[in-house]
């Protein structure tokens, strides 16, 4: 049984009839042993699951339960990502097979190969000796893997198709304020001096390349030695735009010790980035500008707006609770980290 997996949660579960119905009909040589289903722990929005006859596996990938903001959680969207990115970045796990789904489990969903290795977030695996070689060696595969995902030629896939990477930063920045005034529950004063801070120092945007956007330690795994990232997940927001907004997003997760409380466990125990040896956020930066050969003078512009984006998130997540569109009980403190997130990217905006 993989450790990676759960017992399907109760209320997140699958048609498995209609589903092993559908997966028969719809791709060759499956072996003859029933479908099982098991589901991913992580994440907080789509939901993933494991998918499992005989020695077949895949993973199902669909969105979250109850209404959902408009154009999010597309999946035909993520699966027209991978199927043109993943022969030129190996750690994108190759897509299988996409269906709208509604008369097989209720939402569209796809299937995506199941990768295997080490996914580190709060703690090391058993067994693993943590050492400050060790935890500067992710570091730096961390940046590594990112430089290579924007040197790719977004203009030899057909990702141009679906984005607009002309005036990226400027629909972001509104776009995600609008996504905040639409999902407000709580009265938090310091939003409309942070939105219009934000709105008011939208830098001249770098050249276009792919970018991930959800760039995260717990999004990627590891071969067994931790030295080579072999998957990356999670590529919903993934788009052609600006690179620094990809890098302010992967330090928007990079927790240091020395930040607060309430952002270092504001979604569960401190990450593993805390630790020593680990890169801080200007190290990583610094190492980023060093082998992508980008300008980073702006980066606080992006970091900023990468705290204030993890808090819209956040906060939509925290809206479906408090609408009771979802009965997740580890979504009903989201306020207080949304609020510490907005905070903590005011602090950031004004301490240049």
């Amino acid at each position: 049984m993989s450790k990676d997996t759960i017992a399907v949660r109760q209320g997140e579960e699958l048609d498995l009839a209609a589903l092993e119905r559908f997966l028969r009909h719809s791709m060759d040589e499956l072996p003859e042993e029933t479908l099982e289903v098991r589901q991913f722990s992580g994440g907080h929005s789509n939901l993933t699951y494991q998918l499992k006859m005989g020695e077949w596996e895949a993973v199902l990938r669909r969105p979250p339960l109850g209404p959902v903001a408009p154009k999010a959680h597309d999946m035909e969207r993520e699966f027209r990502i991978l199927s043109e990115i993943h022969e030129m970045f190996p750690p994108a796990p190759k897509p299988l097979l996409f269906s709208k789904g509604e008369e097989i489990i209720g939402r569209p969903f796809f299937l995506m190969e199941r990768k295997h290795g080490i996914v580190v977030d709060t703690s090391f695996p058993k067994g693993v000796q943590v050492t400050r070689h060790l935890c500067g060696q992710i570091s730096s595969e961390m940046v590594n893997q990112l430089v290579q995902l924007h040197a790719i030629d977004y203009e030899k896939t057909g990702l141009s198709e679906i984005s607009k990477p002309d005036g990226f930063m400027e629909r972001q920045v509104h776009g995600w304020i609008s996504r905040y005034d639409r999902s407000k529950t709580d009265d938090i004063p310091e939003v409309k001096h942070l939105t219009t801070w934000l709105a008011a120092h939208i830098p001249t945007q770098q050249p276009a390349s792919i970018i991930h956007y959800d760039y995260k330690l717990n999004n990627s795994m590891f071969d067994q030695r931790l030295n080579h990232m072999t998957g990356l997940f999670d590529w919903e927001m993934s788009t052609v735009g600006d690179p620094l907004a990809d890098l302010g997003v992967a330090m928007g997760y990079w927790i240091e010790a020395d930040d607060p409380d309430l952002l270092k466990t504001g979604l569960g125990k401190p990450p593993v980035t805390t630790m020593e040896g680990f890169f801080t956020r200007e190290q990583f930066i610094e190492e980023y500008a060093k082998k992508s050969g980008r300008d980073v003078s702006a980066i606080n512009f992006y970091l900023t707006f990468a705290y204030f984006k993890l808090a819209v998130i956040c906060q939509q997540i925290y809206y479906r609770y408090k609408k009771g569109q979802t009965e997740d009980a580890r979504f009903s403190q989201f306020h207080h980290f949304v609020k510490s997130l907005i905070l903590h990217a005011s602090h950031t905006a004004f301490e240049q």
